[in-house]
Formats: structure tokens, sequence, C-alpha cells
């Protein structure tokens, strides 16, 4: 496996493992008027998608947009982040075969540095705004967000 394709799996992954440690409860939580933490993950997956139907467009007709108001549950968010990042990383084999990515200057070991910044992002929102609202993340789980030896 090409080795850009497993480190945006393991991105992927750790974004799932944030995830899989906020109770459903907690995904709701927010602060201000910002998103929550289930719409910042929600957020990260519509992205993917955007990207996929400037790039890819095949690849986006298999994929599923999440609505506003649609119930956000941790399985669903999952299901979702496992199908939208499954397609991009074949876009990206797609696109490092080819060395270039439609819609993106100036390749594609770029535009994985670009969703993996943009994703990252986010969760470090995720992880204050919940801080913020009195939720606490377990100090292993932060810890193992930095453990992508074992993810």
């Amino acid at each position: 496996m090409n080795d850009l394709i497993d480190t945006w799996q393991i991105h992927n992954r750790i974004n799932n493992y944030l995830l899989a440690a906020i109770t459903d409860e907690a995904l709701l939580l927010g602060i201000g008027r910002g998103r929550n933490a289930a719409e910042q993950f929600a957020h990260i997956h519509n992205v993917r998608l955007m990207w996929l139907k400037a790039s890819a467009p095949e690849l986006f007709a298999t994929q599923t947009k999440i609505e506003k108001g649609e119930n956000l549950s941790r399985e669903f968010l999952t299901q979702r982040l496992n199908e939208s990042g499954d397609a991009i990383a074949s876009m990206l084999e797609t696109a490092l075969a080819a060395g270039k990515l439609k819609g993106f200057k100036p390749h594609p070991a770029a535009f994985l540095g670009y969703m993996i910044s943009h994703e990252s992002h986010h969760r470090g929102q995720i992880t204050q705004s919940l801080k913020h609202a009195g939720y606490k993340i377990d100090a292993k789980v932060l810890y193992g967000l930095w453990e992508w030896g074992s993810r």
C-alpha cells in the first residue's frame, strides 16, 4: 500500500477514535453559536464530499451528504466518516498515480496535507468546545490522538 494512502487511513481512524470516546449526549454539546461536536464531524464528512464532487464525481455519486437536522448519533457519524474516508482514499490513490488531482494544486500529496490539516483543526475545535462545555475527554484518549503508530 502507498504510504500516503496509509497516512490518510491512519488519520481517518484517529477521527473515529475521538468520535468513539464521546457519548451521544456529549456530541450535542457546544459553546456559543458555533457547531456542536456532532456538527463538526458532519462538517468534516461534508467537506470530503465537496472535494469528491469536484475531483471524482464517480466516487461522490456513492456518498450521502449529512443534512442539517439529521440524527447525528455516533454510529451514524462513524458510518459516514468511514464511507467518505474510503472514497477519499480511492480518489487519492488515483490522483497519486496520475500525479495530479482535478481542481487542486500543486499536487495530490499537498491535498493530503490540506485535508489532514483541515480535519485536525476541527478535531481541536471539538476537544476544546467539549472542554468548555464541561465534558471531560479522558486523558488517555487525548494522548491517543497522537499515537499514529498504533492506530
